[in-house]
């Protein structure tokens, strides 16, 4: 029996480009899906393409690979996942490889590295980014787990993966789920880079008035400026899309946005870890409340919202570098607070991320690739150390060139009545992280009052905790 190198359980979008893509750089694949049906039309629409082997069952399949098998899972996250791993587990041997390429939840690929560790079979959780052209063409993946399986699969990975300047858009991140964090994370900070866009987008339609053609040509000429991203280049090729009636598609969608979750996942990680993920929380709840569509419709009408913001219209507008300048400096924040979670999960799980090699690779095939990724990529390469990506020096730089028209954009965002959650959140963040004085103070004291919960004094460093009994006459006394 002839064997193939590569094993691909799954045949959705995702899974059948993964299998082109691997075709393309010359390695042969065994593929199984769960309805045979979806096997025989992929066949046949390669037409015969050789370097393929059709498998009807998973025990075929396996049969097929030449040892150490190499298989990997395109399916649904979750338990259609552990049900493929049990009936997998009586077909595999010590140092078979089994690649999960969906959107598992990192804590899950934590619990399956264990199980499959305990048969000898190394398990690695790779998150793959680029949606099906990245997976067709060149994606950026993101593989963690059992190291014992880089080596036979470095060949196979770095092949497939998008290049940039000759280096490919793939490394192994870690141990257990830190592939999928990573991943996961990278989701997150596409969740907060989608939203900023989205209300720089609204900006100029609603508070500006501009026709959609002319904020198409902004978005395309901001593309060839230092905000280059696949998410800028996209969105001017969105806004230039005509319907079939020859308007704008864009102004016939319905403005409620859908989620897979990837996005929640990382804002509960930050509450469990303590990381204020300020921005990227108020882009998870947009999209929540995007979908009260008839509520928001109520609100509008009882509010009179359009007689309000014909009030506000004599406020002077902003311009387009102001709000260039409010993009650009979002965008710096949401990488600020995905990185620092990137940061305290390597510290709290001790998997020793490096986060130079991770902007790296995201430079390319993601889909939160963007020209901001190279000058991150700097600053981690020049202190790997850094705490927050604002230190920097560039970026440091950056922000002071620019805050004036990142301040002048949000007041005026406020005071026409369009909402900015993201932009106005990355505001307040920085504003906080530069504070040196909060009011945290006062909110202490009353955890104090209320619950006798304690307080540090600032004026005796080292000498607390205090407790003030507040109702009564007298200073605080040590606890």
């Amino acid at each position: 029996m002839s064997k193939a190198d590569i094993g691909m359980v799954g045949l959705g979008v995702m899974g059948q480009n993964l299998v082109l893509n691997m075709l393309d750089h010359g390695f042969k694949v065994a593929v199984f899906n769960r309805s045979s049906k979806k096997t025989t039309d992929f066949l046949e629409d390669l037409g015969g393409r050789p370097g393929i082997f059709p498998c009807f069952t998973l025990k075929d399949l396996v049969d097929h690979l030449r040892p150490p098998r190499i298989l990997f899972l395109m399916v649904k996250a979750g338990s259609p996942v552990d049900q493929l791993l049990d009936d997998l587990a009586t077909l595999l041997r010590p140092r078979d490889i089994v690649v999960d390429g969906g959107n598992s939840h990192f804590l899950d690929t934590e619990r399956r590295c264990r199980a499959m560790g305990d048969q000898g079979i190394y398990f690695v959780g790779a998150g793959i980014s680029g949606g099906e052209t990245g997976a067709r063409y060149g994606p950026s993946i993101m593989p963690g787990g059992d190291s014992r399986a880089w080596p036979y699969l470095s060949k196979v990975l770095e092949a497939i993966c998008a290049k940039v300047d000759g280096e490919p858009c793939c490394t192994w991140i870690g141990p257990g789920g830190a592939g999928h964090y990573v991943k996961m994370v990278h989701n997150g900070i596409e969740y907060g880079d989608m939203q900023i866009v989205s209300e720089a987008y609204d900006l100029m339609r609603r508070g500006m008035g501009m026709e959609i053609s002319e904020i198409a040509d902004v978005f395309d000429s901001w593309n060839n400026s230092e905000l280059s991203s696949y998410l800028i280049e996209i969105t001017a090729k969105i806004l230039s899309f005509k319907d079939r009636d020859g308007g704008p598609l864009i102004e016939k969608i319905l403005d409620v946005s859908g989620e897979k979750g990837t996005g929640r996942w990382t804002v509960d990680d930050a509450l469990q870890k303590g990381v204020p993920l300020s921005l990227i929380g108020e882009a998870v709840f947009s999209r929540y409340l995007s979908r009260l569509k008839d509520i928001r419709g109520e609100v509008a009408h009882c509010f009179g919202r359009e007689r309000m913001d014909r009030k506000t219209k004599d406020c002077v507008p902003i311009g387009l570098d102001g709000l260039k300048d409010a993009l650009y400096c979002s965008r710096v924040i949401c990488h600020t607070q995905g990185f620092m979670l990137l940061k305290a999960a390597s510290g709290h799980y001790g998997w020793g991320l490096d986060l130079s090699s991770i902007a790296s690779i995201w430079r390319g095939g993601c889909i939160i690739r963007s020209s901001m990724l190279n000058p991150i990529r700097e600053a981690f390469e020049r202190n790997s150390g850094l705490q927050v990506l604002i230190l920097d020096d560039y970026f440091k730089s950056a922000i002071e060139e620019r805050l004036d028209g990142w301040r002048r954009t949000v007041t005026w965002a406020l005071q026409v009545g369009i909402p900015v959650p993201a932009m106005a959140s990355s505001l307040n963040y920085f504003y906080g992280l530069s504070s040196n004085e909060l009011p945290a103070n006062l909110i202490q004291a009353m955890r104090d009052y209320f619950g006798a919960h304690t307080y540090e004094r600032r004026d005796r460093p080292g000498e607390g905790p205090f407790h003030t009994q507040w109702d009564l006459d007298g200073g605080s006394g040590r606890v």
